[in-house]
């Protein structure tokens, strides 16, 4: 069915344990990422039919399953995948609770556990902006390389835009972003929407969220002319 890539390939060791203290540390509910309900690009692309059930969508980087249990309600396969076995087990008992049926399992974004082109849709919200630089083309060929050619790919990222202190280190432009994955994906439709950090007329700047809506492409990029 294809190839799984190597984990000599995948997260350096010291980000994996941070991800795994964060969730032993912090519980859930009082991580500032954490959010009841699916992200807003995810419920969009249901709605909107830019994914349709049954087909099979992963989550990257899935935290507690927020959008996993979504798709799951929704009436798709829901994989999810996290480097924090605390983040796998809380999405699993949530799943539970909710007599949900997810496949949620430890996996690492730059390694993704699954055979080439076996999933019809994947959402990142949140992942690739924890992914150093230097990491980002290895995630996209990654990402690409686990989809059908036409799968829709959903991602919403924290951009450079973003002053505050609180947030991830590399908050990308949409440049960079288009850099990155342009040699594998077409976008659709990108828009922003800025989330307030703290009570309406607070000083605080807030963050600004990038989504987009892509598509695996179903062939080589064209040359530039």
């Amino acid at each position: 069915m294809g190839r799984v890539r190597s984990s000599r390939h995948g997260t350096p060791r010291l980000e994996k344990d941070r991800w795994r203290d964060t969730y032993e540390r912090t519980p859930y509910q009082s991580l500032p990422w954490f959010d009841e309900g699916p992200s807003p690009h995810v419920e969009l692309a249901v709605r909107e039919k830019v994914l349709s059930p049954p087909s099979s969508v992963l989550d990257i980087g899935c935290g507690a399953g927020s959008n996993v249990l979504f798709l799951a309600r929704s009436g798709f396969v829901a994989h999810g995948i996290d480097l924090a076995p605390g983040a796998v087990a809380t999405a699993r008992q949530r799943a539970q609770e909710e007599g949900l049926t997810v496949h949620v399992q430890e996996g690492d974004a730059l390694t993704l556990p699954f055979p080439d082109r076996t999933l019809d849709g994947a959402v990142d919200n949140g992942c690739f902006h924890t992914i150093a630089v230097s990491r980002r083309p290895r995630y996209a060929r990654e990402v690409a390389r686990v989809l059908r050619p036409g799968g829709a790919f959903l991602l919403g990222w924290i951009g450079r835009e973003t002053t505050t202190p609180e947030g991830p280190p590399h908050r990308p432009s949409l440049m960079e972003v288009t850099t990155s994955l342009e040699p594998h994906f077409v976008f659709l439709r990108t828009w922003i929407s800025e989330q307030p950090l703290s009570e309406p007329g607070s000083s605080e700047n807030p963050w600004t969220m990038y989504y987009s809506f892509l598509r695996r492409r179903k062939g080589k990029q064209p040359p530039p002319r």
